[in-house]
């Protein structure tokens, strides 16, 4: 590891920190391109709305298989090679997008995409490894924020790179951007061997999924996570829903540059990650747990007040970024010999939650309207206050003592005693 890659003292430099933050936003940002250009997509394949619509759920369905097939391998093989590997195969699968000849090229190719992009979620266990442990709140934070931010401004990227070049346009300029990162992510990250060399393939997976067995903090984080991911989904699913109908009535431009309001989120990650650092994971969870519940009288009033709403949208956006925030510092610190396995089963169980409040929404939108969407978003965030406050109850008994709030004594590898 050279100086150029770390700080004298151990620290990561800004520059390795910043690269490793861009590269997990472009490397999620391939994910949400093709949601603005479903129609542009359509009418130049031939393909009709549904089957155009289906490449949204390839991108989901390869998003799941990475996490679960891809991410563990972060704890067996040596760790730049696989970033460097995932993000150039990425590069690959956008090229094979951009000049898809029919739908079915492009369906393929986007669940590889989706599939290879959670190279992404090898680099955040790699950031949170070479971070001195008294600064993982704010690597996190930091490369988080990156990962939120290509998320948040892909669909808006893709829409005007369409209006430049038409629809291809987006794949080509995000294959180039791939391919760059994996180099300079081949130049600057260092080597970094995996620490489960003795498990097979299979006996990896076995690991991932038994971590839920053995690691009770990993099954209350993934449970907060889930149902808070669940609750985040239901107010973007529905969203569209209220704004197209009186007394809104938005046009589908306006209704996406609502999105943008999701930058505060972001950037409340690295504000989290700062106070975790300082001792108050536990405060922050709480404190978000909280304000995800209490964002929903809010939002149930944006039913007819553009302020409320705002309001709503924005707490909610705040809390559920900052319980995410809280959770990868209290997981991540639990087996730092198993963190990619440990991520790759937490972020399988956020990222199934989502879908689940996204499914459900739909129903409940059609029998209930506004008022049961608040309700279902209520009931899931009342659920992570739930499990937030068992969790508390649960440790504490098991250590004998009042909580401690600090997330790095997730190091001891037994989970009763971990306080976090």
């Amino acid at each position: 590891m050279t100086a150029t890659r770390l700080h004298n003292d151990g620290g990561m430099s800004r520059g390795l920190l910043l690269l490793m933050s861009v590269a997990t936003g472009l490397a999620v940002a391939g994910n949400y391109f093709t949601q603005p250009l479903l129609d542009l997509i359509g009418r130049e394949l031939g393909l009709g709305p549904s089957l155009a619509a289906l490449t949204v759920t390839a991108a989901q369905g390869g998003y799941a298989l990475g996490l679960i097939l891809l991410v563990p391998l972060g704890d067996l093989v040596e760790r730049r090679r696989l970033a460097v590997s995932l993000y150039a195969a990425t590069a690959v699968f956008l090229l094979m997008s951009a000049t898809a000849a029919n739908g079915k090229v492009l369906l393929v190719s986007t669940a590889l995409t989706a599939l290879t992009s959670v190279g992404a979620q090898v680099v955040v266990p790699f950031a949170v490894t070479l971070a001195p442990p008294d600064e993982r709140g704010r690597v996190i934070g930091t490369v988080m924020t990156g990962l939120l931010f290509g998320a948040l401004l892909a669909r808006t990227a893709s829409g005007l790179l369409s209006e430049l070049g038409g629809w291809r346009t987006a794949y080509w300029v995000n294959a180039v951007l791939m391919a760059l990162m994996a180099v300079l992510l081949r130049l600057f990250l260092p080597r970094l061997g995996g620490e489960g060399g003795h498990l097979s393939y299979p006996g990896l997976l076995r690991s991932t999924v038994a971590s839920f067995r053995y690691e009770p903090l990993l099954r209350s984080r993934a449970g907060i996570a889930a149902l808070s991911m669940a609750s985040f989904n239901v107010l973007w699913t529905a969203l569209t829903f209220l704004l197209v109908q009186s007394p809104y009535r938005w046009s589908a431009s306006a209704i996406g540059m609502f999105g943008l309001v999701g930058a505060a989120g972001a950037l409340t990650a690295s504000v989290a990650g700062r106070l975790a650092d300082r001792g108050h994971v536990q405060i922050v969870t709480g404190a978000g747990t909280v304000l995800l519940l209490a964002s929903w009288a809010a939002i149930a009033a944006g039913a007819r007040s553009l302020v409320w709403l705002l309001v709503g949208v924005i707490v909610l956006d705040l809390a559920h970024k900052a319980v995410l925030n809280s959770n990868q510092n209290i997981i991540f610190a639990l087996r730092p010999e198993a963190r990619n396995r440990i991520n790759s089963a937490f972020s399988t169980a956020f990222f199934l939650g989502g879908a689940v409040g996204s499914a459900l929404t739909s129903v409940v939108w059609v029998h209930s309207g506004w008022t049961g969407v608040c309700v279902l978003g209520a009931i899931f965030s009342f659920g992570t206050v739930a499990i937030w406050v068992v969790e508390r109850v649960t440790v504490d008994r098991a250590a004998g003592k009042p909580p401690k709030t600090s997330a790095h004594q997730g190091h001891d590898p037994k989970p009763a005693a971990s306080a976090n």
